[in-house]
């Protein structure tokens, strides 16, 4: 373990947690206090810095704004501005309630302009001091698989955090083990079968290493599992978290609820987006494609057209492409803020999705992966979601098995707190454009040929 990128780390959490508490404290005490709370009302301004303290802290965890080292400078500062616009907003709600009238937003407005100014100062300054203090870790990588050149590529990305020295298949690691691990400081598990990692693994955690693996389906499915203690032999058994009535019923209520308000407050939103799509080129506003969500219904999902007419000719899935020619003016904007999949709130509302939950797969998609990865019909157990864990930490051109392995764990730990959870990280997703990425030309083809094997041994 680096003890000094530790240090460090909370060094500078404590510096922008001051910094942003502090601004927010010389507004409440300088303006908005004398005129909701009594000078000798030392309560009121205690309650109202220790909520916004807990609010802050609360959702820069959740956003992960504090994590300079795993995230660009350019996303820690949209993590920071989410968190404490968020807290700010939801305090000037709860100033604007006690003075039972609106409160003036202007010095509020004042005050997340400094807050924003110290968190791009804080972010840049940290993100230096952190890449001249500290150093990656020598890695070593332990395959039970051949590594693919993407797995490489994603950790080159990383290499502020991953110094990868050696690549050793597990076959190769002899009775001498021990030896070829001791000089690392971090280990990465990649596709290994957890019997034959597992003493590595007890090694790796005595000798206090930095541990990574690529979990295996059935590890994930693990999670389900809860503690039963019936005997005093420990029992585990398995919770169904997916089948649970109540949780069902109210998830559906507020599937409801939120898409409700939400095509109230977005309807201009939709209106002027339609209109753009209609002006431009005279063709459909919408564009219709049939998808499975849970035990395999068929439905059409909505979205706002972002590609030309007849883009897939004949129905054939054609996977977009990194600058797709087929793209319209108006479909790159409405892509790269994720309005094209507003209309979706429809398909929430009418039931044949879910505000959170996994991706809903095209049919042909869905049949092609279960082919290659038979496990892959385990994500139709629940009802397709708007966003989902695949949305969230994965991209649009991330790896069938990887999105199975994403939202495996959302099946298996799934419960109001979490839909909440990744409800309001979605906000965050919607502006990072790395999530948006589309196939490269490679995987496009590959994709597509793929299905054309399928088809042809089909009619065959």
């Amino acid at each position: 373990m680096n003890n000094k990128k530790f240090v460090l780390s909370m060094i500078m959490k404590f510096v922008i947690v001051i910094l942003e508490i502090g601004f927010f404290a010389m507004v409440v005490f300088q303006y908005y206090g004398p005129k909701l709370f009594s000078k000798m009302d030392s309560v009121g301004y205690s309650v109202t810095l220790i909520l916004y303290t807990i609010v802050y802290i609360a959702l820069s965890n959740l956003f992960y704004a504090f994590k300079i080292m795993d995230f660009s400078v350019a996303e820690t500062i949209l993590s920071q501005f989410l968190a404490f616009g968020i807290a700010d907003l939801l305090l000037y709600g709860e100033f604007c309630m006690i003075r039972h009238n609106y409160v003036n937003i202007i010095p509020g407005l004042l005050t997340v302009a400094c807050q924003l100014l110290a968190a791009i100062c804080w972010a840049l300054i940290s993100k230096r001091m952190t890449m001249l203090f500290s150093r990656p870790e020598k890695t070593l990588i332990i395959t039970g698989a051949v590594l693919t050149d993407e797995f490489l590529q994603k950790l080159e990305k990383l290499k502020y955090i991953f110094n990868v020295e050696q690549i050793i298949p597990y076959s190769e690691l002899g009775k001498d083990w021990k030896k070829k691990l001791d000089p690392f400081e971090a280990v990465i598990f990649y596709e290994t079968e957890m019997e034959n990692r597992s003493e590595l693994l007890w090694y790796c955690m005595q000798d206090r290493k930095s541990l990574y693996l690529t979990p295996q389906l059935d590890e994930i499915t693990m999670q389900g599992f809860g503690a039963r203690h019936l005997i005093d032999t420990p029992l585990m058994k398995y919770e169904y978290r997916s089948e649970r009535f109540w949780y069902n019923l109210v998830k559906r209520a507020a599937d409801i609820v939120v898409s409700l308000l939400a095509l109230i407050i977005m309807s201009p939103i939709l209106l002027i987006t339609a209109l753009a799509i209609k002006i431009e080129d005279r063709g459909p506003v919408f564009f219709r494609q049939k998808r499975c969500t849970k035990n395999g219904k068929v439905f059409e999902i909505l979205k706002f057209r972002s590609m030309i007419v007849d883009a897939e000719k004949g129905g054939k899935s054609i996977p977009c492409r990194s600058g797709d020619p087929r793209i319209t003016r108006v479909g790159r904007i409405i892509r790269k803020i994720r309005v094209d999949e507003f209309p979706q709130i429809i398909n929430v509302l009418k039931g044949d999705m879910s505000l959170v939950g996994p991706r809903p797969e095209r049919i042909e998609h869905v049949e092609e992966y279960t082919r290659e990865i038979p496990e892959f019909v385990y994500r139709l157990r629940v009802k397709g979601g708007l966003t989902g864990y695949a949305q969230i930490y994965g991209k649009y051109n991330t790896s069938p098995y990887d999105k199975l392995r994403l939202d495996l764990q959302y099946i298996e730990k799934q419960s109001l707190l979490l839909d909440f959870k990744l409800l309001l990280l979605t906000v965050k997703i919607m502006f990072v454009p790395e999530s948006t990425e589309g196939f490269t030309e490679e995987k496009s083809a590959a994709v597509s040929e793929n299905s054309k094997r399928a088809e042809e041994i089909e009619e065959e």
